[in-house]
């Protein structure tokens, strides 16, 4: 199926059934998860003071390694509380959710992109709340009527092998990957995956239709081999099969970590460039969530500088809550300049980039 299909049952909410073949997450390691749980209970009581107790119901389409040391770190501070977890591709998890509206199962949505929460929030799927402290988050990483928060900040970066490729010669902006000499070399998420469909929407916004179209065209005429995730992408640029891949950043710093030469460019610094393309994960409440105290004290955890703290230290990413220190090695977002993309209108033009993507017959 083809991925603007499954954007058309985001905004449009048509028939489920119509998209049961597996999509590929943004984070792919582990196969999607259910936690199952046979008690019969599904009410969150309060206790004394600001404890809480009861089921928590998480649906992540981050992967289980991203996010379960975060649900012990709540879980440790909230004993109380029996945590269940979900965890499957954007696509999957949003479909439950649709399915599910009328008798919501799920208490907190967690994503990989900001065009799926946004698509879901537009039907009606969640419920508005502010954690505390979330003033410390950028306006535009807030969600209209807060239905959505943003958790974190990746970019779209380039590593490249360092035995096949010297920083002199490693690409400068995303747009010299259409260069010859790299034909055939570069390793990147294909159409299916939110990481790569965000940058498209991005450039659209920044370039227009016909300089995005002709971009990738380019790339396809390059001979770049399209993976279903990042996690590929990374493995096979540290095993030099590639010399190049387009990633978010933290993938590169995962696959340095396991010993491979690799580094990492910063793309589009240059007077006239674009800018360092940027996009964000995101968490939401269900509407009529049945633990929906629960729910509430977890976001106000992720938005914690404990919750933050936690995404910088395990997963290398950019906290959005100010004044978090990133882990060691991780360069800030404040030495680059950013490209300027409204993200909200960017998910609005949902349908348009994925018009573009078939078009070109991106794989």
């Amino acid at each position: 199926m083809s991925a603007r299909v499954v954007v058309y049952i985001l905004i449009l909410t048509l028939t489920l059934s119509a998209c049961r073949s597996a999509r590929q997450t943004e984070e792919p390691e582990p196969a999607a998860t259910q936690v199952q749980d046979t008690s019969g209970s599904s009410t969150t009581t309060q206790t004394a003071g600001d404890e809480i107790s009861g089921r928590l119901v998480i649906y992540s389409g981050r992967s289980e390694p991203l996010i379960q040391p975060v649900i012990d770190a709540f879980n440790a501070q909230h004993p109380g509380v029996e945590i269940l977890l979900k965890a499957g591709s954007n696509s999957e998890i949003a479909n439950a959710l649709i399915e599910e509206q009328a008798n919501p199962q799920a208490d907190v949505f967690i994503t990989t992109e900001l065009f799926t929460v946004q698509s879901l929030a537009a039907q009606g799927i969640f419920q508005p709340y502010r954690p505390a402290g979330v003033e410390q988050i950028p306006a535009e990483f807030i969600g209209p009527d807060n239905q959505w928060i943003g958790l974190t900040r990746r970019a779209r970066v380039i590593m490249y092998n360092t035995d096949l490729v010297s920083p002199d010669e490693a690409p400068e902006s995303i747009f010299d990957l259409t260069d010859p000499k790299w034909k055939g070399q570069i390793a990147a998420a294909g159409s299916t995956n939110g990481s790569m469909q965000a940058q498209i929407a991005a450039m659209r916004q920044l370039n227009g239709e016909q300089a995005t179209e002709q971009w990738l065209r380019d790339l396809i005429a390059n001979e770049v081999t399209f993976f279903g995730g990042h996690t590929d992408v990374r493995k096979a640029v540290g095993a030099g099969e590639f010399k190049l891949g387009l990633v978010n950043h933290y993938y590169f710093y995962l696959q340095q970590e396991e010993g491979s030469s690799v580094d990492i460019v910063f793309p589009d610094q240059g007077e006239g460039q674009i800018g360092l393309i940027t996009n964000a994960t995101a968490v939401a409440i269900v509407k009529e969530a049945p633990n929906t105290s629960a729910a509430q004290t977890f976001l106000d955890f992720l938005v914690s500088p404990e919750g933050q703290k936690l995404f910088a230290e395990l997963n290398y990413e950019y906290p959005l809550l100010s004044g978090i220190t990133l882990r060691v090695g991780v360069q800030p977002l404040d030495d680059f300049r950013l490209a300027d993309v409204d993200v909200a209108r960017a998910a609005q033009e949902f349908e348009a980039t994925f018009d573009l993507m078939e078009k070109v017959g991106m794989p």
